[in-house]
């Protein structure tokens, strides 16, 4: 017999418990990316919960900016310069953030000087450092800086800035003025955004100002991307798809995207 959407779901996110709050949650946006909508009655029957219980999700997810509520559901949202919360990233497509931060980290070595941009798929990055003996990390992200401190054989450099409390980053002209003093080996960067057009983009401006620096620093630029990432153009523009070398993601990349990428003379890592 033929398995439900949902049920399919399910069996691709091993991660998320649908029997938690937190877990339907998560579901419930990841059916929502693939599908661009969601239905309350259909939810409530395979979650086998109240239609109640539903609509209570989808309105805490509407109020953390993850979705537009619509009558009998809710649609996807794309706002340009829609920013999402880093806690609430974190349950958007942790599974595949996993793999692409360990498949990354294989690209470093030791005795490398590495730039970590601010990010839940770069924090998933700087999770599997602990194997090296000798790596300094430049890192603007201080959910990053914090655990990497407790590594003895990472030196770790950060360029300050003014903090801003969404991405737990450091932002702002003290930060862009210092990373001008360092050059690093390689820089692995995260983007809201990925258009064969227009570029990689973040909804924060200066976010993106200081990206910009960072490109200019590294003598390899590694972007680490979910699949869910291209075909979206957000508010502020990185850099081009030219100013990128390789770029980790996952199984879903479009194909088409997969030969754009390909003709722009970029490598592709798909992670498993």
């Amino acid at each position: 017999m033929e398995i439900s959407f949902i049920e399919r779901k399910r069996n691709e996110m091993n991660d998320f418990d649908p029997n938690t709050t937190v877990g339907r949650r998560g579901l419930i946006l990841k059916i929502l990316d693939d599908r661009g909508q969601v239905n309350v009655h259909e939810l409530s029957e395979q979650f086998n919960v109240s239609e109640v219980t539903i609509r209570n999700d989808l309105t805490q997810l509407e109020h953390k900016n993850l979705l537009i509520r619509a009558r009998g559901g809710a649609i996807k949202t794309d706002k340009v310069n829609l920013e999402i919360k880093l806690s609430d990233k974190k349950i958007q497509h942790s599974k595949e953030k996993e793999a692409i931060g360990k498949r990354a980290a294989r690209l470093i070595e030791d005795g490398d000087t590495i730039v970590l941009d601010s990010g839940t798929t770069t924090k998933e990055v700087a999770n599997h450092l602990l194997r090296f003996k000798n790596l300094t990390v430049i890192t603007n992200a201080l959910n990053i800086a914090a655990p990497l401190a407790e590594m003895e054989h990472i030196n770790i450099i950060m360029p300050g800035g003014v903090m801003r409390k969404k991405s737990l980053s450091l932002v702002g002209s003290i930060g862009q003025n210092n990373l001008k003093n360092f050059f690093s080996d390689k820089l692995f960067i995260g983007a809201d955004g990925i258009d064969a057009q227009l570029g990689i983009s973040t909804p924060h401006i200066e976010e993106a100002a200081l990206n910009r620096t960072m490109l200019k620093m590294a003598k390899k630029v590694i972007l680490v991307a979910d699949s869910s990432k291209f075909k979206k153009r957000s508010l502020a523009i990185i850099g081009q798809l030219t100013d990128i070398d390789v770029i980790v993601t996952d199984r879903g990349l479009a194909e088409d995207d997969y030969e754009k990428l390909i003709n722009a003379g970029i490598e592709v890592i798909i992670a498993d």
